[in-house]
């Protein structure tokens, strides 16, 4: 036995080996600035009006897909609409709140009945 270096116990001696992150976080700023981002769609007038009816016809437990702008980039969710605020603006499918500023599509079968 050595008396200058007394034995380590196991959890000591692994962390030893364990890899080190100097720059905590860069890994994920790279990540985010490689992400391609979009710019956002200028809706024509007529299609703004249509989103406009769409929404006043959906109530919660109607089944929609929605495309929407968020972060650079649009998305899809296809789900039940669990809420939708009139007065903030805001369509609530599943647990992703979205925006009626940020809907650039709405669709269902909701919408194809007459």
């Amino acid at each position: 036995m050595n008396r200058r270096y007394p034995k380590m116990d196991r959890g000591a001696r692994a962390k030893q080996f364990m890899p080190f992150d100097a720059l905590k976080g860069f890994q994920e700023a790279l990540r985010e600035k490689e992400r391609v981002t979009e710019t956002r769609k200028a809706l024509p007038r007529d299609w703004e009006e249509e989103l406009d009816r769409r929404l006043r016809r959906i109530c919660s437990g109607d089944f929609v897909t929605a495309e929407y702008f968020r972060d650079g980039q649009y998305l899809k969710i296809t789900g039940e609409v669990s809420g939708i605020d009139q007065t903030a603006g805001v369509l609530k499918i599943l647990d992703t709140q979205i925006p009626f500023a940020d809907l650039s599509d709405l669709q269902g079968e909701i919408f194809a009945m007459h």
